[in-house]
């Protein structure tokens, strides 16, 4: 087995979980929600193989590094960070009914980086501002955070689709109680905000040692900053002003889209230090 039959093999395999929790959504079969968890779990399984298959060739190749420094592989480890946290709570909450929307971000992670052929797969040697012991640091705690606030996005959605008043024939009465949903978004972005901020302190130390200087105003570290306001307010709101339900997941969607332009947009639309594709 190597890095791009594990990977590819995880991208499927996600797939196929997807499907299972859209099923048993669509048909209100608990049964496919537990084939869907196991079957996501076989896939996180061959999505860490992936990247520690990634990781030894590099080594092979006589520059070893970690597999976390282009777009490809980030989108990889992404989808990972992802299925580990939800795997996590899934177990924690007994809820099979977060995979509906949870399981789809996973998937659709890992196989734009498979299927998208401006995405380079191939494996190279670190540019030399990259090399510094402060990477894997950086890239894991921030990817942790990217995780929680795209489970806290998926719960938002969820809270957003689920009427209080949903009938026990609405398809939409089997997602899981508003308070839970709720409750969870909160947790995940507590959880992704700190990890955010962990990054952010990380890369400032990484960029000292790199360039210099702690703060350049670079891009992608000025949407960093926006994207970590966007969330303190949502923790402002909730803990200070009581917020909850409606208001508070729309302050959740608009973070996540802040994360996606942080970790999109930049890299394509705007140049900088961060612009590594």
């Amino acid at each position: 087995m190597n890095s791009s039959f594990a990977l590819s093999s995880a991208t499927f395999i996600y797939g196929l979980a997807t499907v299972f929790y859209i099923g048993s959504f669509a048909f209100k079969q608990k049964k496919l929600a537990t084939i869907g968890f196991l079957v996501l779990v076989t896939g996180m399984v061959f999505n860490t193989a992936g990247i520690g298959f990634r990781w030894i060739e590099s080594y092979q190749m006589g520059f070893g590094r970690a597999p976390f420094t282009n777009m490809y592989e980030s989108l990889v480890f992404f989808s990972w960070t992802m299925a580990v946290l939800y795997i996590f709570v899934e177990l924690k909450y007994k809820e099979q009914g977060f995979g509906v929307l949870v399981s789809p971000l996973i998937f659709l992670s890992i196989a734009y980086a498979s299927f998208d052929p401006g995405i380079s797969s191939t494996i190279n040697p670190l540019i030399p501002a990259l090399k510094s012991n402060w990477l894997i640091a950086h890239v894991v705690t921030c990817f942790l955070g990217y995780a929680g606030f795209a489970l806290a996005f998926g719960c938002s959605l969820m809270y957003l689709i689920k009427p209080g008043q949903a009938s026990k024939d609405s398809i939409f009465s089997r997602l899981p109680d508003g308070e839970v949903i709720d409750e969870l978004t909160y947790q995940m972005v507590v959880f992704g905000f700190l990890f955010l901020t962990i990054g952010i302190i990380t890369g400032a130390v990484w960029a000292n040692s790199a360039w210099g200087k702690y703060w350049s105003w670079d891009p992608k570290e000025t949407w960093s900053l926006i994207t970590w306001f966007v969330y303190a307010i949502f923790m402002h709101l909730r803990m200070m002003r009581g917020w909850h339900g409606k208001n508070l997941a729309l302050v959740s969607i608009v973070g996540f889209m802040a994360v996606m332009f942080t970790y999109f947009g930049v890299n394509f639309l705007l140049s900088g230090l961060h612009s590594y594709g």
